[in-house]
């Protein structure tokens, strides 16, 4: 239902306006007539694919950038934001993904950062009052004088509010706010936005995830290639109605998979024990079994351990203690028995989606069809005598590209020319391609839009069905229940539990993931790899 419909907030003066904004980049339109309303007191959500003009769009509406065309209204006046401080004292307030904080320093003066409180030097009983008065005004729990870096990540988060509050916006913009968030922390930063708009205040928020969208918001608005498809409310829309217009055809936003049909053990890990580079223990004693044909998820707030993990499976971390063991073979070599080698890897039959793909999974100045054959640059069917076949790399990446629907259709364009999505399926190819005993994939979709997630995720059922061992490593709690067979929980470098996907749901595996226990945990659960069976 549009906007234009009977909703009686809607024939208001929006407290913020953007009328037929233009923004271009060379001969490349970012955001193309795109017009927008929110209002005070209610919660917005921007939905697009990755390139629909978001983030070009909130950049213009806060001081960033400046439109080429079109015109921003507040309150129903004019207005020209010639910097991001002429925002700011506009009333507007960003709460970017990535928070802008100073670790070593408290609450509040992180808070008041430019706009301290002064007596002729810095007041700071001045500055912890006006951080406290304003913590209890809008339910941000907080004590002002604990330092940044000792807080969670949701507790900074509502640091970076507090900031924005402190500045007097009225208009507070949320960049994608959940990413690195527990289901816990999700659930207390949705009291704290409806609290907000209780207040009065215009909740913008960005998101990609559609259950996020029909919860927290009032009303959508969805770009797709920097145009607006769609002004929705919220109530009388549908999150298939939302994806469809989103990507411009009917999309299937559940993952449809048949019940796993387990093989021979593939790999097994004992007590293995990983140290970070600042020398702590980032992974501490560890065991984890994964049959072939079966996805087993690791689910936890990123820097838990995650990494380092995936990086010593790969070969290269180092292990400080422990066993892995590939079909019976061990993965960590060299004189000690614990030095890794990623050649000696690869051949074993690991194949690695790295959480990275621009830093760890291409080369972006090579072309598509020289990504396609990494690792395999020796292979006899690509080189003979050091000098590689164009030919059969040619024949190669083109069926590749094909089969794995890599757009635009060519095999000879740099890789770092190609979208995020693109380049991730670059990298799907071509590790699904060596058909590996043990395919690892490290965040998977981070990134990627609806329609090239749900690629990703398709062929990885597909590859499980195969007979594949899947160590699946996500920040997304959906994407783990989506595809996962059974999940392990990681919490400060330790497993809390391994369950069946069936058996646990998002709050318990949100607690686990805070090194909390649930009454699932404390059951007694055989934490080994499920029996060898067929289609069960």
């Amino acid at each position: 239902m549009s906007l234009n419909g009977s909703g009686g907030w809607a024939n208001g003066v929006p407290s913020i306006e953007a009328r037929e904004l233009v923004k271009r980049f060379g001969t490349f339109v970012a955001n193309d007539h795109v017009s927008l309303q929110a209002y005070a007191g209610k919660v917005l959500a921007v939905v697009g694919e990755n390139g629909a003009g978001k983030s070009t769009l909130m950049n213009m509406l806060s001081g960033l950038l400046q439109p080429d065309d079109g015109e921003i209204r507040l309150n129903g006046r004019p207005v020209r934001f010639k910097s991001p401080r002429d925002g700011i004292e506009a009333g507007i307030g960003m709460v970017h993904q990535h928070f802008m904080l100073i670790p070593p320093l408290t609450v509040a003066e992180n808070v008041v950062l430019g706009h301290e409180p002064s007596k002729g030097f810095f007041d700071r009983p001045a500055a912890e009052r006006k951080v406290a008065e304003l913590s209890e005004a809008f339910g941000l729990k907080l004590d002002p004088r604990h330092r940044v870096q000792s807080l969670s990540v949701g507790l900074q988060q509502r640091v970076e509010i507090l900031k924005i509050l402190y500045w007097g916006s009225e208009i507070l913009i949320f960049d994608e706010p959940t990413a690195v968030l527990t289901p816990q922390e999700t659930r207390e930063l949705f009291v704290v936005l409806r609290g907000l708009s209780q207040q009065g205040k215009t909740i913008i928020f960005i998101t990609h995830k559609l259950k996020e969208v029909m919860e927290i918001s009032d009303h959508i608005t969805v770009l797709r290639a920097g145009k607006v498809v769609g002004q929705l409310e919220t109530a009388s829309t549908s999150a298939q109605e939302i994806a469809s217009k989103m990507i411009g055809r009917d999309v299937l936003p559940e993952v449809h998979k048949e019940p796993p049909s387990f093989g021979e053990l593939a790999l097994v890990v004992r007590a293995l024990s990983i140290q970070s580079d600042l020398e702590t223990m980032a992974v501490r004693n560890i065991d984890l079994e994964i049959r072939a044909g079966e996805i087993l998820g690791i689910a936890g707030v990123e820097g838990n351990g995650q990494s380092e993990l995936v990086d010593t499976l790969i070969g290269l971390r180092p292990a400080s203690s422990g066993t892995v063991e590939l079909r019976g073979k061990s993965l960590l070599v060299g004189s000690s028995g614990l030095k890794t080698a990623p050649a000696r890897i690869r051949e074993a039959g690991v194949a690695c989606v790295p959480e990275d793909r621009r830093e760890r999974g291409l080369v972006l100045q090579y072309t598509v069809a020289d990504n396609l054959i990494l690792g395999m640059q020796d292979d006899a069917l690509f080189s003979q005598a050091g000098v590689l076949n164009r030919g059969k790399i040619r024949a190669w990446a083109q069926t590749l590209v094909k089969q794995f629907d890599v757009r635009p259709r060519r095999s000879d364009v740099p890789v770092g020319t190609l979208s995020g999505g693109n380049q991730q399926k670059v990298v799907l190819a071509r590790e699904f391609s060596e058909n590996p005993d043990l395919l690892i994939a490290a965040q998977p979709t981070r990134g990627l839009d609806i329609g090239a997630a749900q690629f990703v995720h398709e062929r990885l059922v597909e590859k499980r069905d195969t007979g594949t061992a899947i160590l699946l490593v996500s920040a997304e709690l959906d994407e783990i229940f989506a595809l996962s067979d059974r999940i392990a929980v990681i919490y400060e470098g330790q497993i809390m539990g391994v369950f069946p996907a069936s058996s646990v749901n998002e709050e318990e595996v949100g607690l686990l993931m805070t090194g909390g226990s649930t009454h699932a945990a404390e059951q007694s659960i055989d934490l080994s790899a499920p029996a060898l069976t067929q289609g069960t």
